[in-house]
């Protein structure tokens, strides 16, 4: 399947046009620390892969070749002709698609397993986008799933509840630093699995989005 971007059908549920500029300039840049983290989150999967917030694309070229389709979700336009431009070099099929986590334009129980790498800091109702993708995968199926969010000391995280409340999403696309993703998958119903928590970087000083987690996740067969 070629990859593809259905860009007349869609109007941009996210625009921010100044943000991916500077996010596909510096996700590059910092690619050598963050592209060990990309393995790992996507290492031993297979079947049919959905990805949401895809961003330039930069997960792609990690996919094993066990799998035998990805639907990348993205809604920034700019950011999603740089995921089409990945896909064509990826050694795995990938399906570039417009639209948000929050309302995810494919079926139920389609997917194997699905990707949430570095997107639930910024999507606009985590609650309804957890909730999309344990729609949309099989009853146990897997989420992989990297994400920064709140620190564990109190003077970092007094600090990231502040930057949330001001400067923050408005300048960072959206992006919110004190967000629990594990809290989170856990309120949306999923079962967590293994999981690490990590520092990005490993060395030097603390920035408010160093505190990241990275694991497995499954949608209960009974539900």
């Amino acid at each position: 399947m070629s990859p593809r971007s259905a860009e007349p059908a869609f109007r941009d549920a996210v625009h921010h046009p100044v943000f991916a500029r500077f996010y596909a300039r510096r996700s590059v840049a910092v690619e050598p620390v963050i592209s060990v983290h990309r393995k790992e989150l996507l290492a031993g999967l297979s079947g049919r892969v959905i990805e949401v917030g895809a961003g330039n694309g930069l997960n792609f070229a990690h996919y094993p070749g066990a799998v035998c389709e990805v639907v990348a979700i993205e809604p920034e336009r700019m950011l999603r002709r740089l995921a089409v431009s990945a896909a064509s070099r990826a050694e795995v099929p990938v399906d570039v698609v417009p639209g948000t986590a929050e309302a995810l334009p494919v079926k139920s129980e389609a997917f194997d397993a699905a990707v949430a790498s570095l997107v639930l800091c910024s999507v606009r109702d985590v609650r309804r986008a957890l909730g999309e993708l344990r729609r949309v995968l099989r009853p146990g199926g897997e989420l992989r799933f990297f994400e920064h969010g709140r620190a564990p000391g109190a003077l970092m995280a007094a600090a990231q509840r502040i930057l949330d409340r001001t400067v923050w999403p408005p300048l960072l696309g959206g992006c919110h630093v004190a967000r629990d993703p594990l809290a989170a998958l856990r309120e949306a119903g999923f079962e967590l699995g293994a999981y690490r928590r990590v520092l990005v970087p490993a060395k030097g000083p603390r920035l408010p989005t160093s505190y990241c987690v990275l694991g497995t996740a499954r949608r209960p067969h009974d539900s």
